[in-house]
């Protein structure tokens, strides 16, 4: 048995990932065996760029806290070689960020699973939400699509302005 100082090391991470793991949108957990530090460098710079926390992990501790927060059927992944990517901010940005990756480093660099907002989620929803555009860019993209109107209205109402005789009015220009 462990003595007293390694226990409590071990209970305060694990109470630290429990938590994390709690205050995360989604998730991914990760073999990254075989990759190199320029490789694994690259990856936390854009991790870190996009607000995704990214740690290895240990997989009893990483277990215990899993069990924890009741997502226990990633038990089963839980061995080799594991690194955690979560995000409190954009749900999408650790499957995007580590799918993209997986795709360069090929075998050495594998998902293992995934969660979002508590649900365990297969693999095959984890490769088609990181295909999804980031949080920022569908938010402009909706911004866009509802300015749209706005804009085709301005524009057919300077055209029969136009057509009628009357001088578009050009705006004012920015000191």
């Amino acid at each position: 048995m462990p003595n007293a100082k390694v226990l409590s090391e071990k209970q305060a991470v694990v109470a630290k990932l429990t938590e994390t793991l709690k205050t995360a949108h989604s998730g991914v957990l990760v073999d990254y065996r075989g990759i190199t530090v320029a490789e694994d460098t690259a990856l936390r710079k854009e991790l870190r760029e996009n607000g995704v926390e990214y740690m290895v992990v240990k997989n009893t501790l990483l277990r215990r806290a899993l069990d924890s927060l009741e997502m226990s059927e990633l038990d089963g992944v839980l061995s080799g070689s594991t690194s955690l990517a979560v995000s409190t901010a954009d749900p999408i940005a650790p499957m995007s960020i580590v799918n993209k990756h997986a795709k360069k480093m090929g075998d050495r660099f594998n998902i293992k699973a995934g969660f979002m907002e508590g649900k365990v989620l297969p693999l095959e929803d984890i490769a088609a939400l990181a295909e999804l555009p980031s949080k920022d860019a569908l938010l402009a993209q909706l911004l866009g699509m509802l300015l749209m109107p706005i804009t085709q209205l301005a524009a057919v109402t300077a055209a029969i302005a136009e057509k009628q005789g009357a001088p578009a009015e050009e705006a004012p220009a920015a000191e």
